[in-house]
């Protein structure tokens, strides 16, 4: 079986970022970009607790869904399975430098967010009681200040 692309990207060398996973054309012609908006370096930093990643994704997804500008564009946001980052899914042929307002802000959101986590209910969500919103905040506040208020092409750019 062949190795799909995200595994043969080096983890070793990861840092922390916003980069462009794949790209794929619908049988429409739209072109659908996955962006992976990694939090911690891999095998080297600890993860992110899957409740705070959780929380996280409510956050994330509810903010990016209702950005005035972005919505129309939004497919997906969800957390990885290693949870070192989380996958953004948009319309369009982006580059991660198209979507670092957009990150800043979301990642502000946050940071910041104060109150109950939107759909963490019973009625809403299938573990809405597995939610870590301090984590998320802390994980939020860390990648907006040390990665996307100075981002650096390394940080944009898978290693070869």
């Amino acid at each position: 079986m062949e190795k799909i692309a995200s595994f043969t990207i080096d983890h070793n060398r990861l840092l922390r970022g916003v980069y462009v996973s794949r790209r794929d054309k619908t049988p429409s012609g739209d072109v659908i970009t996955t962006f992976d908006v990694r939090l911690t370096e891999p095998n080297r930093e600890a993860a992110l607790t899957p409740e705070a990643l959780h929380s996280m994704e409510h956050l994330a997804a509810t903010y990016l869904r209702n950005n005035p500008e972005w919505k129309e564009k939004i497919v997906y946001w969800g957390p990885m399975g290693c949870c070192t980052g989380n996958y953004l899914i948009m319309q369009g042929e982006l580059e991660p430098e198209d979507i670092v307002p957009l990150l800043r802000d979301t990642f502000s959101f946050i940071a910041n967010f104060e109150g109950e986590i939107p759909g963490a209910t019973p009625k809403d969500c299938g573990n809405f009681s597995f939610n870590d919103l301090p984590a998320a905040r802390e994980a939020a506040n860390r990648f907006l200040n040390e990665i996307l208020h100075d981002i650096r092409r390394e940080n944009l750019r898978y290693p070869q």
